[in-house]
């Protein structure tokens, strides 16, 4: 039960801290991050 594989996000500010954490959860999710 994947249901954000092959979505899109937008995320800004993640090179540090809390955006940079969200991004690799995401992107290990399956989404695809802009």
């Amino acid at each position: 039960m994947n249901t954000l594989k092959g979505k899109v996000a937008i995320i800004t500010g993640a090179s540090k801290g809390v955006g940079k954490a969200t991004a690799l959860l995401l992107a290990k999710q399956g989404m695809y991050l802009v």
